[in-house]
């Protein structure tokens, strides 16, 4: 596919529309049907890189911060770069040459770790696309490394058996760089669709307000559709991802135009599409519901996704990370899949291209303990109870500031392969534990537990445990058993 004409190409998004089942109208997206791979996978990657992983310095928001006056990235680049006039972001590009980039490694590195997706970030809010568009030049396929980013990691990830999916952050640009023009920058008018930095809107909106002004216009609107369109046509990821701001007023009619254009295609391609958002986007039911940096406290009836990051401080490489243990992460797993999650964990490489040492270890745990407890993740479904245990959780968006400590008491429960399986999150050194949701009840009415257990077993480990059962819970004693990470016991239900 190549847009010669974006009038011709609005025409036709109008007309796969008109003759495909999904209309644009939440009224008909909300037949939407999760893709039944999605809700057995359990664990994705999201990879943030870019040109902000270049000054590699705060977070990935530097394109932003940068032409903010008074902040330490503002400081940092007049201090590192020079001045804004001479040096500007897109001074970075010819910088972002990639040059240790191997999309087959990165498909290895995931795999392995037990990833069932990824999720590269297509664009993100500094409008530098990861990939060949025909509807601007800066992009990588010809400036940077000078080639097709998402188009090599599409390829590498089926190759290796990883669903192909993608993200767009381009409706933050708008504004994303607008303060560039409050002082002698790179960022000038006059700015035109397709330039690198327009439209850089100079007043910022209020983001917490969905009806904040200045309004994008129908211009930079269009290109949004047609952009996200592109990517769709293109590359055909099975999951489509999107940041916030999507939820403000004006994007909503090119929002459902973008959804019921690629539900369409994934019918048309055999492979049903969906799209992923937060903050109430979409109409609930049209899509995958996704809480970014947290989770909920209790299990949900319907599927959906917490999109979180290696390092508390950053989604991109920085020289200052604050990682996350493999321990936490793999709790947050087993937290997520218990509660009808999936969790889509990001890493950020290097401006090279190489994972950085912290990033690959904490890869390597994770795909070391799902390769012994991955029957209790994968394809599981929630069990009557998620969890249990003296520890809570916070819910919410952003409330993984800190690891939560555990304790021997708190368990996070999966069914699947006729089993129960319950996932012990802080081993006990003695070896002593009592599972209360598996009670023996006399009272057949109350909802305990009531049916037979067969036998326990240890995900991992070939010691069989000591257990009994009363109206305390399943008792479980071991003698060998010892881990840093959650232990899994395998209930062989009748």
């Amino acid at each position: 596919m190549k847009i010669t004409d974006k009038s011709q190409y609005l025409t036709q998004i109008d007309n796969v529309i008109l003759a495909g089942p999904y209309h644009d109208d939440w009224a008909s997206l909300t037949d939407f049907e999760m893709p039944a791979w999605y809700a057995k996978a359990k664990f994705g990657i999201f990879v943030h890189w870019g040109l902000y992983s270049v000054p590699a310095y705060a977070n990935e928001w530097y394109s932003r911060n940068m032409y903010i006056q008074g902040t330490p990235e503002y400081e940092h680049h007049i201090k590192t770069y020079g001045p804004h006039k001479d040096f500007g972001y897109k001074d970075f590009i010819p910088l972002f040459s990639a040059k240790r980039f191997d999309p087959d490694f990165w498909a290895e590195t995931f795999a392995n770790a037990g990833a069932k997706y990824v999720v590269p970030v297509a664009e993100h809010h500094d409008g530098f696309q990861m990939y060949k568009s025909d509807l601007s030049i800066y992009n990588a396929a010809q400036m940077g490394p000078c080639r097709d980013i998402i188009g090599d990691l599409k390829t590498s990830f089926e190759k290796k058996g990883l669903v192909f999916c993608t993200s767009t952050h381009r409706a933050e640009h708008h504004w994303f760089m607008g303060n560039g023009k409050d002082f002698d920058s790179d960022i000038k008018e006059p700015l035109q669709c397709g330039d690198f930095y327009w439209p850089s809107e100079q007043k910022q909106p209020n983001h917490q307000d969905l009806f904040a002004t200045p309004y994008p216009d129908r211009e930079f609107l269009e290109d949004w559709l047609c952009r996200t369109c592109e990517i769709i046509d293109r590359y055909q990821p099975k999951i489509l991802y999107f940041d916030w701001w999507i939820q403000h007023e004006a994007y909503k009619p090119y929002l459902r135009k973008i959804a019921a254009y690629y539900y369409n295609r994934g019918l048309e391609w055999g492979q049903p599409a969906a799209i992923c958002y937060k903050h109430d986007a979409m109409a609930f039911g049209s899509g995958i519901v996704d809480v970014e940096r947290g989770k909920f406290a209790d299990a949900k009836p319907y599927h959906w996704q917490t999109d979180t990051a290696i390092a508390r401080n950053s989604w991109c490489y920085t020289t200052s990370l604050d990682y996350k243990s493999s321990y936490e992460l793999i709790c947050y797993l087993i937290d997520v899949v218990s509660k009808n999650g999936n969790l889509l964990l990001n890493v950020g490489p290097k401006a090279d291209g190489t994972f950085a040492e912290e990033d690959a270890s904490i890869l390597h745990d994770i795909g070391n303990w799902l390769a012994v407890n991955g029957e209790s993740v994968y394809n599981t479904k929630p069990w009557r109870y998620a969890a249990e245990g003296p520890t809570l959780e916070t819910e919410g968006q952003f409330s993984d500031a800190s690891a939560i400590v555990y304790t021997s008491e708190d368990f996070r429960f999966t069914a699947g392969n006729g089993c129960i399986y319950a996932a012990c999150l802080k081993y006990p050194a003695d070896g002593r534990l009592t599972i209360h949701a598996l009670s023996k009840s006399k009272d057949a009415n109350k909802p305990n537990f009531h049916g037979i257990i067969r036998d326990v077993e240890i995900l991992g480990f070939e010691e069989h445990p000591a257990y009994s059962i009363d109206d305390a819970g399943l008792h479980l004693t071991t003698q060998n058993v010892q881990s840093k990470y959650p232990v899994v016991f395998k209930v062989i239900v009748e």
